[in-house]
């Protein structure tokens, strides 16, 4: 019989065993506590059978997601290449402009050397500042594009020439047009006309998104902002869709977030023919 002095209220446990009591039998079999019949304060010890292997222990209805591909877990493309279509000749211009008209004025008032120069450069920085805020002003800033890896390793086997010209042409900036799309969606949309909708509610083009579909197909999302339009507005003219960006493509239409919808333009084309 050994006695152990247990840290709460000074009480003693006493263990009764057979076998040494070590520290290797301490943590091989669980040992259990049970107060003395004669001494509240102290308590004795017994051995318990072995209970096994700890397993992990799940709620019944939890399901195991881990494995489940979700669209954060894919890798997104950076477009970091340059291109002249991510420059602004507003911007460019404009710049241009305003340099040589300042250092102009500095130089021809003897406050920058050059003075012998200060003529060439107002007369070209005039000019060239007057066309830069002209480009700026009919200037179409290009609408963010999101780009998913399956998706641009599928663009060039599967996406139609006409797929391939709206990404280009909406992800670069454009000059005169009041809107991305807007010879499509004046169209489609029919402004003014019977059965369509008036210019002032025309959607408005926010981004894009490059994706591949459950099926393993080619899916360019446009996703554009109509505060005053319904999604029923969209759904009935999905044909138009389909019909005006086709051949070999189906319009789908969904609804994103607040005053957001998705018109999914996806390839008839598929690498996988079994698909």
């Amino acid at each position: 019989m050994a006695t152990l002095t247990t840290a709460r209220g000074g009480g003693s446990i006493l263990c009764s065993h057979h076998e040494p009591f070590t520290r290797y039998r301490f943590l091989s079999r669980p040992l259990l506590l049970h107060p003395h019949p004669s001494n509240p304060t102290s308590t004795f010890l017994t051995y318990s059978k072995p209970i096994g292997p700890i397993s992990k222990i799940t709620s019944p209805g939890a399901a195991d997601t881990s494995s489940v591909p979700t669209t954060a877990d894919k890798a997104i493309v950076t477009d970091d290449q340059f291109s002249l279509a991510k420059v602004s000749f507003g911007t460019i211009g404009l710049g241009g402009g305003i340099t040589l008209l300042g250092y102009g004025f500095g130089a021809y008032f003897n406050i920058l050397p050059g003075s012998e120069w200060s003529a060439l450069m107002l007369t070209y920085g005039f000019p060239l500042a007057i066309i830069g805020m002209a480009f700026k002003y009919a200037e179409l800033k290009p609408v963010p594009c999101l780009t998913y890896l399956d998706a641009q390793q599928l663009r060039e086997k599967c996406a139609t020439p006409i797929l391939i010209q709206v990404r280009n042409d909406v992800t670069r900036y454009r000059y005169g047009d009041e809107q991305h799309l807007d010879e499509a969606l004046k169209r489609i949309f029919q402004y003014g006309q019977g059965g369509g909708i008036a210019r002032r509610s025309a959607p408005v083009l926010q981004k894009i998104r490059e994706e591949v579909t459950e099926d393993g197909r080619y899916c360019l999302v446009l996703v554009f902002e109509a505060k005053s339009l319904q999604l029923s507005d969209f759904e009935q003219r999905q044909a138009k869709f389909t019909s005006f960006f086709g051949p070999g493509i189906t319009a789908e239409i969904a609804k994103g977030e607040e005053n957001l919808y998705e018109v999914k333009l996806i390839s008839n084309s598929n690498v996988n023919p079994s698909a």
